[in-house]
């Protein structure tokens, strides 16, 4: 269920595997994503069971209604249930204990915080958000309410792998022409995009020196969701919050 939980200095990093949930084929086991034609009850129960698996109340969770931008929105508290979520690839909080989810199944998932000004955030940057510059505009609104980027943790998720993510060469040259670091070819030659490198290189300019990736390629990991590999599938998570779970209750969420 859990594929990977981190703790370092009070801030929690997760990410999930596909196992340990209700969804039936093709979504088996634990999708979490909620526009994607699985059963809603199905990833109600996938996500209350993922929740509480890592002690965090699921109603306080806040989730995006993610479209490969950079709209960064910052929060401090769950969508109200009434609310339409707006659109946006990065949610920051201020607010110790509000758990930040972001939903994937090849992009990579973007980890971070502050945990001395008391801040994270979690970002969705596939291709065109790297490109688009959704990681600059992250750390930049991490700074307003008072991250330092050289405090700044960073953990990237499960995501497709520069071998594995083939793209014509124009669109190779198009981002690389924004991000050299992204360029690749896969292992069997041809052009392709690495966007968890290019989203390093990108924190590696803004200051942001304590990161990590997972070496997991969701392509290549039948243990985790692949849109690229099976285009009808389900939805990987990654979660932060810095310190104790939050626990006042909410009233839901029209959740992504």
């Amino acid at each position: 269920m859990i594929g990977q939980h981190d703790t370092v200095n009070g801030a929690h990093f997760a990410f999930t595997d596909r196992w340990g949930g209700v969804s039936a084929v093709p979504y088996e086991e634990l999708n979490l994503g909620g526009a994607v034609g699985d059963d809603p009850a199905a990833v109600h129960t996938n996500r209350n069971l993922a929740a509480k698996s890592l002690g965090i109340d699921p109603g306080q969770v806040v989730w995006m209604n993610q479209v490969h931008g950079r709209a960064v929105h910052v929060v401090d508290g769950p969508w109200p249930a009434e609310a339409e979520v707006p659109e946006g690839d990065a949610v920051v909080t201020a607010r110790p204990g509000l758990p930040l989810a972001v939903l994937t199944a090849d992009c990579t998932p973007v980890l971070l915080a502050d945990p001395v000004a008391g801040v994270v955030a979690a970002a969705h940057a596939g291709r065109p958000g790297m490109v688009a510059g959704v990681v600059r505009a992250t750390v930049e609104t991490m700074i307003t309410l008072g991250a330092e980027p050289d405090r700044i943790i960073a953990r990237t998720g499960p995501a497709v792998c520069g071998r594995c993510y083939e793209v014509p060469e124009a669109m190779r040259d198009e981002v690389a022409a924004v991000e050299p670091a992204a360029r690749a070819e896969t292992s069997w030659g041809t052009p392709a995009v690495d966007v968890t490198a290019g989203v390093h290189a990108q924190l590696e300019r803004l200051g942001v020196r304590d990161r990590r990736a997972s070496e997991v390629c969701t392509r290549e990991s039948g243990d985790h969701f692949s849109y690229r590999r099976d285009r009808t599938t389900g939805r990987l998570a990654g979660y932060v919050w810095l310190g104790g779970p939050a626990r006042q209750k909410a009233g839901g969420g029209k959740n992504a």
